[in-house]
């Protein structure tokens, strides 16, 4: 949500902001119903006090015998005009909302200018891409031969865009969530354990609605949504509270299964297990204080990228141009790992900073003093990580001639002791 009184003071600035992203927006329009809503606020206010003066003065007439029938007339005429005014005025409030909520976070002073994923520049890369003495499998490939991955079975319950984990598959998606996770409460993650299915509220607070609404999976008799990513519900735990200066930042670490129904996604996607409906997550989400959130956004890209070296893949990272940015995001970072078999970059995390987009959506506020003025925070996420798409990189990337997969060291404790995974077990 935009700040409306900044947006009054300078809605050329927020049309260049919008124009950095590729939208065309006709600010003239939100002006002119914002100018006939505060027009209609003050009428109002103004027929209320006239009918308020008029309603004293009936009860003198009352008191003195004389005839009020024509100014109880007038006041009841009076009252129609409110109603009338009160309906415009919800109106063109409505208006001015709901073009609000549909409109971007504005990009970030330091947000590069571009409009597609060719502008994003690239600001550093960890690792080498690993050399084989052979031909490297893709993951679809390798999974079925050791049996730990089986899509036919998953489309036989769910249809395309599902997966299945089996045996040793099954057991390194656990061990990567738990280890993420470990990782994430050793770095001052709070670890929580979250409702997957959320409230229309915490959805339009983080900014999935309503732009979004078509790719949400909604379950309309209770009017709940699958949670698309914990961000949402990590977000919301503090929405509607003015918390205490000195108690931030706050960090959450959360895992969940994530829902979305990437309506129309196709093409280079749609082999394997890239682009799915259902898959895990471990989230990360900062609350701070405005002057320190790019900091805390540095920091918070630091403890992702820092996952990827443990794991030891290679990766790069890169910066979202303006026209590429989330629709919440004022900055973002994509972390990207590099898949040998499937020889590509895949993003696994993307660490944004929306500065008060989503803070003044879910009223989340602090006061540094109990007599001052409460003001937004800023909020703060990364994935820490996306789990297919790191799964895909470690199979490929540790992979043997023969078809095995080596389990990287630190990984082995989460594995039971298993050190690496063959078509035996």
């Amino acid at each position: 949500m935009i700040d409306i009184k900044k947006f009054r003071e300078n809605a050329d600035f927020f049309k260049k902001k919008w124009a950095d992203r590729g939208l065309e927006v006709d600010v003239n329009e939100i002006l002119a119903w914002d100018t006939d809503w505060r027009k209609s606020m003050v009428a109002v206010e103004d027929l209320k006090s006239k009918r308020k003066l008029e309603s004293k003065q009936i009860g003198i007439m009352k008191k003195n015998g004389e005839d009020a029938a024509p100014a109880m007339e007038a006041v009841r005429l009076i009252g129609d005009q409110i109603k009338e005014l009160d309906a415009k005025a919800a109106e063109l409030s409505n208006k001015v909302n709901s073009k609000l909520l549909s409109l971007p976070n504005p990009p970030s002073e330091f947000t590069p200018v571009g409009f597609t994923e060719d502008d994003n520049p690239e600001v550093r890369r960890w690792g080498t891409k690993p050399e084989f003495d052979f031909e490297p499998q893709a993951h679809w490939d390798l999974g079925q031969q050791l049996d730990i991955l089986d899509l036919p079975r998953a489309a036989k319950m769910s249809g395309s865009g599902f997966y299945l984990w089996k045996g040793a598959g099954a057991r390194l998606e656990r061990a990567l969530i738990n280890f993420f996770l470990d990782q994430n409460t050793e770095n001052g993650y709070k670890e929580a354990w979250v409702p997957f299915m959320v409230n229309p509220k915490a959805m339009t607070g983080t900014g999935q609605l309503p732009k979004f609404a078509e790719e949400i999976y909604h379950a309309t008799e209770d009017d709940l949504y699958l949670v698309p990513t914990a961000e949402v519900p990590l977000t919301n735990i503090h929405a509607d509270e003015i918390l205490d200066a000195k108690d931030l930042p706050i960090a959450y670490t959360a895992y969940t299964p994530c829902f979305r129904r990437e309506a129309g996604a196709a093409g280079k996607d749609s082999r394997g297990i890239l682009r799915v409906h259902q898959f895990s997550k471990v989230e990360m989400v900062k609350i701070v204080e405005p002057s320190t959130s790019y900091t805390e956004l540095e920091m918070l890209l630091a403890d992702a990228e820092h996952l990827l070296q443990q794991l030891g893949l290679h990766y790069r990272v890169i910066e979202l141009c303006s026209g590429d940015l989330g629709f919440s995001a004022a900055r973002c970072y994509d972390i990207e790992v590099w898949a040998p078999g499937t020889d590509r970059y895949l993003e696994v995390s993307s660490c944004s900073n929306f500065e008060d987009f989503q803070s003044r959506r879910c009223k989340i506020r602090y006061k540094e003093d109990m007599e001052k003025k409460a003001e937004l925070v800023h909020t703060i996420n990364g994935s820490g990580l996306a789990l297919p798409r790191c799964i895909v990189a470690l199979m490929e990337t540790y992979q043997r001639a023969d078809g095995s997969i080596e389990v990287p060291d630190l990984l082995v404790p989460y594995m039971g002791g298993l050190t690496e995974i063959t078509a035996e077990g």
